[in-house]
């Protein structure tokens, strides 16, 4: 079984009740239609005005029973930067932002969006709307990195954090291991990337992801995770021994944390585009809840395994 079938599977046994708030997208209506055939999830779509072509049923945003309540939350969420009752009761309305209030109040486990949507959009409706979880102090992702193998990976942050700080590349680190544990059930050992490895360079760049291991250390003591290490040391156990011997981690990683932006987008599209990996993700992490980021180039099959993804993270 590989990894998305064994998602798949998984996702079935835990019976989410996942959102989609763009159900104008006939992607979208696909996806939901076979999740509801295979049982890998309840799908539930939103509309304002439910012209929607679809054996499903959907909800009527603008007819719900609970938009008075979702807007008073979010109200209550959002007063101190001067927004009105009336003013929420609109944002509210909008797809994403009723998606997202479903998953805060608990009438969703998981919401899949972004088919027709910037990231931008969905991150902000989700931020603003259900927060971050505890112990987190960021929004990130995660890619799961699979090969036919049957080896698997996962590469953070690859999608939205430019440049993290040292408390941010922390928590980006024990995010990506939770999820990958989440998706693989597999033990994480994390490798923090740098062009050093244990001191063969310094630089301040260097000294940032250093610092970020010592507070990933502190805040998750019992987590396989060491660095700065370069990727071959990280990956190929040999390697591993020479520039970093007695560590935990070198040459066993599954879980790679890259300084920034630039090395993570880099990164995976290497691995996906000249080692034939599998590419599954962005995985949106350090919500309280998971509301998922879909490419706008995605296929009907992507979001049904995003969503799948969304269910195992509830």
């Amino acid at each position: 079984m590989n990894i998305i079938e064994s998602i798949r599977k998984r996702a079935s046994e835990k019976k989410a009740i996942i959102v989609f708030p763009r159900s104008s997208d006939p992607r979208v209506v696909q996806a939901a239609e076979f999740l509801a055939d295979h049982q890998l999830c309840t799908p539930v779509l939103l509309s304002n005005n439910n012209e929607v072509n679809t054996k499903l049923d959907i909800l009527n945003i603008d007819t719900h029973p609970k938009l008075s309540v979702y807007a008073q939350s979010f109200f209550e969420k959002r007063k101190h930067k001067g927004i009105t009752l009336a003013q929420a009761t609109e944002q509210v309305k909008d797809p994403l932002f009723f998606a997202a209030s479903m998953l805060a109040a608990g009438d969703a486990d998981g919401a899949v969006a972004g088919s027709i949507s910037t990231t931008g959009d969905v991150l902000r409706a989700a931020i603003q709307t259900i927060g971050l979880k505890q112990g987190s102090n960021v929004v990130s992702s995660t890619f799961l990195m699979s090969f036919e193998d049957g080896r698997v990976f996962t590469y953070g942050d690859c999608a939205v954090v430019p440049y993290p700080t040292q408390e941010q590349l922390a928590t980006i680190a024990t995010d990506s291991a939770e999820t990958h544990r989440a998706l693989t059930g597999d033990p994480a050992k994390v490798a923090m990337l740098s062009f050093s490895s244990k001191g063969s360079a310094n630089h301040e760049r260097v000294d940032l992801v250093r610092e970020a291991l010592e507070i990933a250390k502190t805040n998750a003591p019992t987590l396989d995770i060491d660095g700065e290490l370069q990727f071959d040391a990280a990956l190929i156990e040999r390697i591993g021994q020479q520039k970093a011997s007695g560590s935990p981690v070198a040459g066993k990683a599954n879980v790679f944390i890259f300084p920034n932006l630039d090395a993570g987008n880099i990164g995976y599209k290497i691995t996906e585009r000249l080692a034939g990996a599998t590419a599954t993700g962005p995985v949106i992490q350090g919500l309280a809840k998971p509301m998922m980021d879909l490419s706008r180039g995605c296929s009907w099959e992507d979001i049904v395994n995003t969503a799948c993804v969304a269910a195992l993270l509830s």
